[in-house]
């Protein structure tokens, strides 16, 4: 969104990231109720072949358990917050395409970081969550 935004306008990049991330909100907590109470299931979600060689092979994958899904509540809930909190203390800023552009990009670094399945998808969700911090 944040890319497109000086064709959308400030207030629809704002809506939008907003929105969707209220979602999120909502499905975390379902989440939450689903698998925290749900009997404690471990879920690794394959996304795609990440390295093969030879006998070596990692998959970048999404690990969804207990601890998952209670940063996934905690880490969208408070981005969600973030966000719609931003909308008015934001708005006379000429940039606020970009600011939610960053914001929205540290929201997915950090759930990159604690959705991760291995150490070097958690290194490039810490390092996202670095870089994001720094814009």
């Amino acid at each position: 969104v944040g890319l497109f935004g000086t064709s959308l306008g400030a207030k629809a990049s704002e809506y939008i990231t907003s929105g969707f991330l209220v979602i999120a909100a909502v499905l975390s907590w379902v989440a939450f109720f689903s698998v925290g109470f749900g009997g404690g299931e471990v879920f690794t979600v394959p996304v795609m072949r990440w390295i093969q060689s030879g006998g070596l092979e990692a998959s970048w994958a999404l690990r969804i358990d207990t601890l998952t899904v209670v940063m996934l509540v905690v880490v969208n809930t408070v981005s969600a917050l973030v966000h719609i909190y931003s909308i008015g203390y934001m708005h006379h800023d000429p940039d606020r395409p970009r600011f939610f552009a960053y914001l929205s990009l540290f929201t997915f670094a950090m759930l990159m970081l604690v959705t991760a399945d291995n150490l070097v998808q958690m290194f490039f969700g810490w390092e996202g969550v670095g870089l994001a911090s720094y814009l």
